[in-house]
């Protein structure tokens, strides 16, 4: 097939995800669930499996570009609804759930998997990393349509975007172990943490503080006017100057979201004109990131590998969301005095951990590395990513409603 047959057949695959998708998202707001869900189902209905009308794959250069400037900027749309003056209160569970809380969730998980799928413990173990971390693409729109508490949204927000980078340094880490190339070390694992941490959070302030310079600042901001252009060009930048450094891409845009949302505090005031119109370019693009990848993501579900391993990976994840999370929130919540959380704000974030883009990433690179029992942790990635998404997400405003935790709109 020549080049411009393979450019037109990808235009008109976008077109179709793009209008579908945006018929999915009317009709969410219509029954008033989170959004991802429907765009998951509808992708699992358009994909080579079913309808056969989209078809990217998964490791395709194309749908890697997709995968990691949406999740970026969903990210950077995330951390610009945070508060500062909130997160203060809740830093303490926050660093601590994304960190030992990964590792907590991973031991659990793996176990599970020993157990249930009877595969051999190191390969059991790289399922649970795989898993542990949670998914911001998913967490971010869902706390964006559903109004919840807000030191309890923020917390959940947070810790999507920050355990990126500990799930990935767990997963490569047992990686090395299971195909006897390296030691897991504890100490190089934890600095590499570190310094990840560290240059992700330092990269993201500094753009954050030079976007906010050249659009809002009193007398620099000559790019006022171009300020939905100004966030496109630093989200990219913000992600790939962390990661050519070695740090989380992720966690600098995440950054520089909250620098850009705060900047209020930096003594930094858009026009009201200029503000408004940069709320809604980011709330749009925000929109259509979220509806591709999802759509993408469901298109791609092997429903034939997934069968194969599907009872167990049921069991499993059922394991993983109701033993496996609220484990890990009550260990890592519970002991911290400074935000006192109570024990419905800790049942909550147990039921709010829908798993989708960076645990799928994860898996898929593991497939391409032909590591042991990639194919049986893909399975199971998808079946989880299903579970949470489809279970957790369109009951997250009802488990609020009972646990008293909705915001008055």
């Amino acid at each position: 097939m020549s080049s411009i047959e393979i450019a037109k057949q990808t235009l008109l695959q976008f077109g179709l995800i793009l209008t579908i998708g945006t018929l999915a998202g009317f009709l969410a707001q219509k029954i008033k669930i989170p959004d991802v869900a429907l765009f998951l189902i509808v992708g699992m209905s358009v994909g080579p499996d079913a309808l056969g009308l989209v078809n990217i794959e998964a490791d395709s250069a194309l749908n890697q570009i997709v995968l990691l400037f949406g999740a970026s900027y969903i990210l950077f749309d995330g951390g610009a609804s945070l508060r500062l003056e909130i997160l203060k209160q809740v830093w303490i569970t926050i660093v601590v759930i994304a960190t030992i809380g990964v590792v907590i969730t991973a031991a659990v998980t793996g176990i599970a998997a020993y157990l249930v799928l009877g595969s051999p413990l190191i390969v059991a173990l790289l399922l649970g990393a795989t898993l542990a971390s949670t998914d911001p693409a998913t967490l971010v729109p869902i706390f964006r349509q559903v109004k919840i508490r807000d030191r309890v949204a923020q917390t959940v927000m947070s810790e999507s975007a920050f355990n990126d980078a500990m799930g990935a340094i767990v997963t490569f880490g047992v990686l090395a172990i299971a195909m006897g190339t390296g030691e897991f070390s504890l100490t190089s694992s934890l600095l590499e943490l570190l310094k990840q941490s560290i240059v992700g959070i330092v990269a993201g302030c500094l753009l954050g503080y030079l976007a906010a310079v050249l659009i809002a600042h009193e007398r620099w901001a000559f790019l006022a006017e171009y300020g939905p252009v100004v966030t496109l060009v630093a989200v990219i930048g913000a992600y790939f100057a962390a990661d050519g450094l070695q740090a989380s891409g992720f966690m600098a845009v995440f950054v520089f979201g909250i620098m850009l949302g705060n900047k209020d505090l930096f003594g930094f005031q858009m026009q009201a004109g200029e503000a408004q119109k940069l709320d809604e370019y980011v709330a749009t693009t925000a929109f259509i990131m979220r509806l591709v990848i999802f759509i993408l993501l469901g298109s791609q579900v092997n429903f034939a590998i997934m069968g194969q391993h599907l009872w167990g990976g049921i069991a499993v994840v059922t394991i993983f969301m109701l033993i496996a999370r609220p484990l890990t929130v009550f260990v890592c919540a519970a002991p911290d005095r400074r935000a006192k959380w109570s024990l419905n704000e800790m049942l909550f974030m147990s039921w709010t951990r829908e798993t989708g883009v960076i645990p799928a990433a994860l898996a898929g690179l593991l497939v391409g590395m032909k590591a042991p029992g990639a194919q049986m942790i893909a399975a199971v990635t998808f079946i989880a990513i299903l579970m949470t998404i489809l279970i957790q997400a369109p009951t997250t405003k009802w488990v609020a409603g009972k646990l008293g935790l909705l915001e008055k709109t």
